[in-house]
Protein backbone atom coordinates (compact mmCIF):
# COMPACT_ATOMS: atom_id res chain seq x y z
CA UNK A 1 0.00 0.00 0.00
CA UNK A 2 1.17 3.49 -0.66
CA UNK A 3 1.43 5.95 2.17
CA UNK A 4 -1.91 7.45 3.10
CA UNK A 5 -2.70 11.12 2.92
CA UNK A 6 -2.41 13.80 5.54
CA UNK A 7 -3.32 13.38 9.19
CA UNK A 8 -6.54 15.34 8.62
CA UNK A 9 -8.15 12.64 6.47
CA UNK A 10 -7.18 9.61 8.55
CA UNK A 11 -10.20 8.35 10.49
CA UNK A 12 -9.81 7.63 14.22
CA UNK A 13 -8.57 4.13 15.06
CA UNK A 14 -11.97 3.07 16.43
CA UNK A 15 -13.64 4.01 13.14
CA UNK A 16 -11.00 2.21 11.08
CA UNK A 17 -11.46 -0.90 13.23
CA UNK A 18 -15.26 -0.77 12.95
CA UNK A 19 -15.03 -0.47 9.17
CA UNK A 20 -12.29 -3.08 8.66
CA UNK A 21 -14.03 -5.87 10.57
CA UNK A 22 -17.13 -5.57 8.37
CA UNK A 23 -15.37 -7.86 5.88
CA UNK A 24 -15.19 -10.70 8.43
CA UNK A 25 -17.98 -13.12 9.34
CA UNK A 26 -19.97 -11.49 12.14
CA UNK A 27 -19.12 -14.13 14.75
CA UNK A 28 -15.37 -13.66 14.13
CA UNK A 29 -15.16 -9.87 14.12
CA UNK A 30 -14.49 -9.27 17.82
CA UNK A 31 -11.36 -11.44 17.82
CA UNK A 32 -9.79 -10.19 14.60
CA UNK A 33 -6.54 -8.25 14.61
CA UNK A 34 -6.79 -4.97 12.71
CA UNK A 35 -4.14 -3.19 10.68
CA UNK A 36 -4.89 0.43 9.90
CA UNK A 37 -3.23 3.80 9.60
CA UNK A 38 -1.59 5.91 12.28
CA UNK A 39 -1.54 9.71 12.41
CA UNK A 40 1.30 9.82 9.88
CA UNK A 41 -0.53 7.57 7.43
CA UNK A 42 1.70 4.57 8.09
CA UNK A 43 0.30 1.09 8.43
CA UNK A 44 0.15 0.05 12.08
CA UNK A 45 -1.52 -2.52 14.30
CA UNK A 46 -4.66 -0.83 15.62
CA UNK A 47 -5.87 -3.87 17.54
CA UNK A 48 -4.27 -7.18 18.45
CA UNK A 49 -6.34 -10.24 17.68
CA UNK A 50 -7.43 -13.30 19.63
CA UNK A 51 -8.42 -15.45 16.65
CA UNK A 52 -6.84 -16.32 13.31
CA UNK A 53 -8.10 -13.32 11.29
CA UNK A 54 -6.30 -10.13 10.34
CA UNK A 55 -8.39 -7.28 8.94
CA UNK A 56 -6.99 -4.43 6.89
CA UNK A 57 -8.59 -0.99 7.15
CA UNK A 58 -9.56 1.12 4.18
CA UNK A 59 -6.68 3.20 2.86
CA UNK A 60 -7.36 6.85 3.71
CA UNK A 61 -7.28 9.41 0.97
CA UNK A 62 -8.59 7.40 -1.94
CA UNK A 63 -12.12 7.67 -3.30
CA UNK A 64 -13.02 4.00 -3.08
CA UNK A 65 -13.84 1.96 0.02
CA UNK A 66 -12.25 -1.46 0.36
CA UNK A 67 -11.43 -3.51 3.44
CA UNK A 68 -10.26 -7.08 3.74
CA UNK A 69 -9.85 -9.82 6.31
CA UNK A 70 -7.67 -12.86 5.86
CA UNK A 71 -6.28 -15.84 7.73
CA UNK A 72 -3.16 -14.94 9.73
CA UNK A 73 -1.14 -17.57 7.83
CA UNK A 74 -1.42 -15.31 4.76
CA UNK A 75 0.20 -12.35 6.53
CA UNK A 76 3.77 -12.97 5.30
CA UNK A 77 2.45 -13.06 1.71
CA UNK A 78 0.24 -9.99 2.20
CA UNK A 79 2.94 -8.04 4.05
CA UNK A 80 5.42 -8.77 1.27
CA UNK A 81 2.90 -7.51 -1.26
CA UNK A 82 2.56 -4.24 0.66
CA UNK A 83 6.35 -3.98 0.91
CA UNK A 84 6.75 -4.44 -2.84
CA UNK A 85 4.12 -1.75 -3.48
CA UNK A 86 6.15 0.62 -1.29
CA UNK A 87 9.08 -0.13 -3.61
CA UNK A 88 6.97 0.73 -6.66
CA UNK A 89 6.55 -2.89 -7.78
CA UNK A 90 2.92 -3.49 -8.68
CA UNK A 91 0.52 -5.53 -10.78
CA UNK A 92 1.72 -8.73 -12.39
CA UNK A 93 5.37 -8.03 -11.52
CA UNK A 94 4.49 -7.85 -7.81
CA UNK A 95 2.70 -11.19 -7.97
CA UNK A 96 5.48 -12.87 -9.93
CA UNK A 97 8.05 -11.57 -7.47
CA UNK A 98 6.17 -13.11 -4.53
CA UNK A 99 5.50 -16.37 -6.36
CA UNK A 100 9.18 -16.76 -7.12
CA UNK A 101 10.05 -16.07 -3.47
CA UNK A 102 7.55 -18.73 -2.32
CA UNK A 103 8.98 -21.25 -4.79
CA UNK A 104 12.53 -20.46 -3.59
CA UNK A 105 11.49 -20.92 0.05
CA UNK A 106 12.18 -17.26 0.88
CA UNK A 107 8.53 -16.36 1.53
CA UNK A 108 6.22 -18.42 3.70
CA UNK A 109 2.88 -19.38 2.15
CA UNK A 110 0.49 -21.99 3.54
CA UNK A 111 -0.04 -25.04 1.33
CA UNK A 112 -3.57 -25.62 2.64
CA UNK A 113 -6.56 -23.42 1.71
CA UNK A 114 -6.76 -20.02 3.44
CA UNK A 115 -9.56 -17.50 3.04
CA UNK A 116 -9.53 -13.79 2.23
CA UNK A 117 -12.72 -11.73 2.49
CA UNK A 118 -12.86 -8.50 0.46
CA UNK A 119 -15.60 -5.94 1.11
CA UNK A 120 -15.95 -2.89 -1.10
CA UNK A 121 -18.56 -0.18 -1.40
CA UNK A 122 -19.12 3.52 -1.83
CA UNK A 123 -18.24 4.32 1.78
CA UNK A 124 -18.55 3.49 5.46
CA UNK A 125 -21.14 5.16 7.70
CA UNK A 126 -19.61 5.28 11.19
CA UNK A 127 -22.92 6.28 12.79
CA UNK A 128 -24.70 3.11 11.64
CA UNK A 129 -21.61 0.92 11.33
CA UNK A 130 -22.57 -0.09 7.80
CA UNK A 131 -20.94 -0.07 4.40
CA UNK A 132 -22.88 1.76 1.69
CA UNK A 133 -23.43 -0.28 -1.49
CA UNK A 134 -21.62 -3.22 0.12
CA UNK A 135 -20.18 -5.91 -2.14
CA UNK A 136 -18.49 -8.90 -0.50
CA UNK A 137 -16.39 -11.42 -2.38
CA UNK A 138 -14.30 -14.36 -1.25
CA UNK A 139 -10.84 -15.50 -2.27
CA UNK A 140 -9.62 -18.94 -1.24
CA UNK A 141 -5.84 -19.18 -1.58
CA UNK A 142 -4.82 -22.65 -2.68
CA UNK A 143 -1.16 -22.45 -3.76
CA UNK A 144 -0.23 -24.35 -6.92
CA UNK A 145 -3.84 -25.44 -7.56
CA UNK A 146 -4.72 -26.23 -11.16
CA UNK A 147 -7.96 -26.85 -13.04
CA UNK A 148 -7.04 -30.55 -12.91
CA UNK A 149 -6.52 -30.58 -9.12
CA UNK A 150 -9.67 -28.58 -8.37
CA UNK A 151 -12.09 -29.22 -11.23
CA UNK A 152 -12.52 -25.45 -11.58
CA UNK A 153 -12.48 -23.37 -14.72
CA UNK A 154 -9.95 -20.57 -15.18
CA UNK A 155 -12.63 -18.42 -16.85
CA UNK A 156 -14.53 -15.96 -14.70
CA UNK A 157 -18.31 -15.67 -14.73
CA UNK A 158 -20.49 -13.67 -12.31
CA UNK A 159 -21.61 -15.76 -9.36
CA UNK A 160 -19.48 -18.78 -10.26
CA UNK A 161 -16.26 -19.87 -8.56
CA UNK A 162 -13.19 -19.94 -10.77
CA UNK A 163 -9.45 -20.48 -10.41
CA UNK A 164 -7.18 -17.47 -10.84
CA UNK A 165 -3.39 -17.65 -11.28
CA UNK A 166 -3.60 -21.44 -11.69
CA UNK A 167 -0.43 -23.40 -11.03
CA UNK A 168 1.32 -20.56 -9.21
CA UNK A 169 2.11 -19.99 -5.54
CA UNK A 170 -0.66 -17.39 -5.60
CA UNK A 171 -3.35 -19.65 -7.09
CA UNK A 172 -6.73 -18.86 -5.61
CA UNK A 173 -10.41 -19.57 -6.06
CA UNK A 174 -12.44 -16.43 -6.71
CA UNK A 175 -16.08 -16.31 -5.63
CA UNK A 176 -17.69 -13.05 -6.74
CA UNK A 177 -21.47 -12.83 -6.47
CA UNK A 178 -23.25 -10.92 -9.23
CA UNK A 179 -23.42 -7.21 -8.41
CA UNK A 180 -26.88 -5.82 -7.69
Amino acid sequence: MSQAGSEANIPPAAQQIAAAIQAAPEERRDGAAVLGYDGEGKLATLRKGTNDLICLADQPGDKSFSVACYHKDLEPYMARGRELLQQGIQGKARNEYRWREVEEGKLKMPREPRLLYVLSGSGFDPASGTVKDAYLRWVIYLPFATPESTGLSTSSAPGKPWLMDAGTAGAHIMISPPKK
